[in-house]
């Protein structure tokens, strides 16, 4: 049996392929989205329809996405770099280009991967099979600490502190231009961009709050080091935030240039260099500091 899924599109969207409008509506790579297309698995408004056609708005798309047979994530020998470990969960800096869970199209390398060998299963179930253990997200090409929980009870718990948004999180970027003033708050809506499915825009209709605070760490001639710290987690909220006042993450294609000024660098330039919260069963706050990655700090050598 399959997963039927049903979506409306808005009214009044600039016209877009069918295609990339799946992309930026449900998870799964682009290629996998219009294999269900080609497979005649999407109809709009009652009928087969191509990966071209274009939506204009008010239309409703049926997508039949077939369930996964004996989906079995491997657990696989990658090392970690553990920051902290006890029963109920662990800290870990991840590497900039390691995918956080499976999905489709990455089945394997991924951060739930490797903590399925190290912990030997003992993962929190809540998330389900693709994402055991995971409580809290950061994107691909975002290095630094990640919380992950090995039960339901320390999962439940963090989950709390994060909808409360009591948990610290500090990131460290370098971002395009000089910014003049020493600190400030982006304080804009988060939602998904308007035409443009597959990023994030603040400012929209429907968006969720978020709040960024930024302070400056060193200007450059044409950048500036700054550290961020998240009030709210939205979807790739920093990176929207900083591109919203004109100031994008260096090495973001997405919501800053398409070329890169530095050679070489592939990705943003955002590392989550704190975490800290109440730990779930001892009621202690911890926190703790993850590393800078090689090329964070040679970059920043580098235009110094």
């Amino acid at each position: 049996m399959d997963e039927q899924q049903i979506l409306n599109v808005e009214p009044g969207i600039s016209p877009m392929r069918l295609d990339r409008y799946l992309t930026g509506e449900l998870s799964g790579s682009r290629s996998f989205l219009q294999k269900l297309i080609k497979d005649g698995r999407v109809c709009v408004d009652g009928e087969s329809a191509k990966a071209s056609y274009l939506l204009t708005g008010g239309e409703t798309v049926e997508v039949s996405i077939p369930l996964p047979v004996d989906l079995d994530i491997q657990a696989e020998d990658i090392p970690l770099d553990i920051l902290y470990e006890d029963e109920d969960l662990l800290v870990v800096n991840k590497p900039k280009g390691m995918v956080v869970h499976p999905a489709a199209g990455h089945y394997s390398g991924t951060l739930v991967n490797a903590l399925l060998y190290h912990c030997r299963g003992n993962l929190s179930g809540i998330n389900g099979v693709l994402r055991p253990g995971i409580v809290h997200r950061i994107d691909r090409d975002t290095s630094g600490s990640l919380l992950v929980c090995k039960n339901d009870l320390a999962h439940n718990r963090i989950a709390e502190q994060l909808k409360d948004h009591s948990i610290t999180r500090r990131y460290r970027a370098i971002v395009h231009g000089v910014i003049r003033e020493d600190s400030g708050t982006v304080d804009a809506d988060i939602g998904r961009h308007p035409t443009d499915r597959k990023k994030m825009a603040a400012g929209v209709k429907n968006g969720k709050h978020a709040v960024t605070h930024y302070q400056v760490l060193e200007r450059f001639e044409k950048f500036t080091y700054i550290e961020c710290r998240l009030e709210t987690g939205r979807t790739h909220q920093i990176r929207v935030h900083m591109s919203s006042i004109r100031h994008p993450v260096l090495g973001d294609a997405v919501y800053g240039p398409a070329k890169c000024p530095i050679d070489g660098l592939q990705g943003q330039t955002l590392h989550a260099i704190v975490l800290g919260f109440v730990h779930p069963r001892t009621g202690e706050y911890l926190e703790f500091t993850a590393p800078f990655p090689t090329y964070f700090e040679e970059l920043l050598r580098k235009i110094s």
